[in-house]
């Protein structure tokens, strides 16, 4: 599993924020929902993590919304079923790296300052905050969604259980 980031911040407060190791955190978050999802390939995530002018300039090119958000997750597949691996063609160049082999899942965009805020206003810490957005995101690149009360049922409690199988939790 390969998780490359890219780091677009330029905020001073970049490592009061993700005071953490933020590579190692994404790692282990990215390898524990394809793990819980079974996932049989070396995958790979890319992850931006930007500010809130770049954020809500990505959202307003790719969404037509003009104000930042949290996170935006773009899937390089699009899935009849939330994790049906077998949908994937193994012998596709637009699903797999030709150099390294790993599936490739898509890409995920955080917004620093908004990990910042919302892990204020959630009241817990900014390492929760970080880990809740990118296996939220992960599981939106392998085809799950919250758009129904079953989907976000089903997707919420995913979420949930990697975050408490890896001891990440609210306090």
């Amino acid at each position: 599993m390969l998780v490359v980031i890219e780091n677009e911040y330029d905020g001073s407060d970049f490592d009061e924020i993700l005071n953490f190791d933020y590579q190692e955190t994404a790692d282990a978050v990215v390898s524990r929902v394809l793990s819980d999802c079974s996932c049989p390939y070396e995958a790979e995530v890319n992850l931006l993590l930007t500010g809130l002018s770049e954020i809500q300039e990505i959202n307003s090119e790719m969404r037509g919304i003009l104000s930042p958000t949290d996170v935006l997750s773009f899937p390089m597949h699009e899935y009849e079923h939330p994790a049906d691996f077998d949908e994937i063609d193994p012998d596709s160049f637009d699903d797999f790296d030709p150099e390294n082999g790993s599936l490739l899942l898509g890409d995920i965009v955080l917004c620093i300052p908004r990990i910042k805020s919302q892990a204020e206003e959630y009241g817990h810490s900014t390492l929760r905050e970080y880990a809740f957005l990118i296996a939220h995101s992960v599981l939106h690149l392998i085809g799950y969604d919250h758009m129904t009360e079953d989907e976000a049922e089903v997707m919420f409690k995913k979420q949930d259980e990697v975050l408490e199988e890896l001891g990440i939790t609210r306090n």
